[in-house]
């Protein structure tokens, strides 16, 4: 057959790589775990929101396990949001953390999201719990205890304000107390902030 004769077929658009796919399904995991909680959300569901098939995302991840492990990587931002706020007069101390908390959790979905399916999920599952306790401790007190004075007590009492601050967020968000999701942050801010200072400033 003549070249020329040949019909021209529409070339058709280039299939997503591993790379791509995977950062797909990691992006709509992280949105349903922080949605429905890890005991609810299932492969089945995170596939349908990926819009791909479930078995390419056990071929991927092996288990909803590890695709869970994968998706509680704390963002860079949120860290270096609350570490910021430590930095400055220690007189404020307790207002910026707060606020920055508040910011972290309840902002950008990027920062917020996965912590809020790690709150979810250290209810249903002991890797969450102990991704929620590495993220207080391990990434966010080491981090920060350096800024705080050297008294011995430093890192005891990042501790506290963090639990404090996470069971806050735990009544707002999930359980949702009508008197903690209906306020606003401002005043939340303003009521729980000197507290804060206290614990983590001596006043």
């Amino acid at each position: 057959m003549d070249a020329s004769a040949q019909v021209e077929r529409p070339r058709r658009g280039r299939r997503p790589g591993p790379t791509e796919t995977r950062h797909t399904v990691l992006a709509a995991a992280r949105i349903r775990f922080a949605r429905d909680g890890y005991a609810s959300a299932t492969i089945r569901k995170i596939a349908a929101d990926a819009g791909v098939d479930a078995s390419l995302i056990m071929q991927l991840f092996q288990s909803k396990e590890a695709l869970f492990a994968e998706v509680m990587s704390i963002t860079p931002s949120a860290l270096a949001l609350f570490a910021e706020a430590f930095r400055g007069p220690r007189v404020r101390i307790g207002e910026r953390v707060t606020r920055a908390f508040f910011e972290i959790w309840e902002g950008d979905p990027l920062n917020s999201e996965p912590l809020l399916a790690m709150l979810r999920g250290a209810t249903t599952t002991e890797q969450a719990t102990r991704q929620l306790r590495e993220f207080i401790e391990a990434r966010l007190l080491t981090e920060v205890r350096l800024e705080l004075p050297d008294d011995g007590t430093a890192q005891l009492r990042v501790g506290l304000a963090s639990s404090m601050l996470v069971g806050v967020m735990f009544g707002r968000r999930l359980v949702q107390v009508p008197t903690l999701a209906q306020t606003n942050t401002d005043t939340l801010v303003a009521l729980i902030a000197p507290a804060v200072q206290t614990i983590l400033a001596g006043g």
